[in-house]
């Protein structure tokens, strides 16, 4: 048996593979993840000129799916013919969830009555669709919390890059979403012990792990572009953090990420 064939198999939840620091050498991005055990990727739209992007990336590589939606740091440029757009993308083969949505206080690109009224666009269309969403949340989670709750109804989606704390993942999991950490568990600051103590409790049966690449680049090689590759990264540091195999943090978070989005287990990037 070859080494690949011992290789974990994980899934990346969340990577921006239109990015102008994947997109151009996507092939080696993808083979580098497929010797690392990455087999399935959620490639992520933001806007009505990635979203078709990500798409035809995942009609074009089997192993690869699509998230389409309109950021809400991106919401305050976004119109009803962009909006329309996504509509039509979603319901494509392929496209396995809605977002990237949510609400945002840290940047002030796009007004917070304005990011409600587009996240509420996107839980809509994905109740309608029977697809999970793919929330961002940064510095907003009671907001969060608040306006989901207010829907009195279970939400099928995922907290992407979670960074709250225990209260706000016991509140976002009472709620039905599930929990993906990225490679910030992996940092040396001991001010994200607290994060690292959520991801150890996080129930295995809710949770996923993702790169956000080119984003978030894992210990020990922050300052470089991530990528799907580094997944295995995070991931090692979230067995050590949660006390188990490598190999069974892939199978727990791998069969989750599958759950969730409805991939199917034999279209894989090798």
């Amino acid at each position: 048996m070859s080494c690949v064939d011992l290789t974990p198999e994980l899934v990346d939840t969340h990577a921006h593979l239109d990015d102008r620091r994947l997109h151009p050498q996507i092939e080696a991005v993808l083979d580098r993840a497929s010797h690392a055990g990455v087999r399935q990727v959620i490639a992520i739209g933001t806007t009505t000129e990635d979203s078709p992007r990500v798409l035809a990336l995942a009609e074009a590589y089997p192993g690869l799916f699509a998230a389409v939606g309109i950021h809400p740091n991106e919401a305050a440029n976004a119109t009803d013919a962009d909006w329309k757009s996504i509509t039509q993308l979603a319901s494509r083969k392929h496209v396995v969830a809605i977002g990237e949505t949510g609400l945002d206080r840290h940047w002030k690109d796009t007004p917070f009555d304005l990011q409600r009224a587009w996240f509420d666009r996107h839980l809509e269309l994905a109740r309608r669709l029977d697809l999970p969403v793919v929330i961002h949340c940064r510095d907003a989670q009671r907001d969060l919390i608040e306006h989901l709750s207010a829907l009195n109804r279970p939400v099928r989606g995922v907290m992407h890059s979670f960074t709250g704390t225990w209260d706000d993942a016991q509140a976002f999991l009472a709620m039905g979403l599930d929990l993906s950490f990225a490679g910030m568990i992996s940092f040396t600051n001991k001010n994200l012990d607290t994060l690292r103590e959520v991801a150890a409790r996080t129930p295995a049966d809710r949770i996923m792990v993702e790169t956000d690449s080119p984003y978030l680049t894992p210990h020990p090689y922050r300052g470089q572009t991530n990528e799907p590759a580094r997944v295995a990264v995070t991931a090692a540091r979230l067995a050590e953090i949660r006390g188990i195999s490598l190999a069974d943090l892939a199978a727990l978070t791998t069969a989750n990420a599958r759950r969730l989005f409805r991939l199917p287990p034999d279209r894989t990037l090798g």
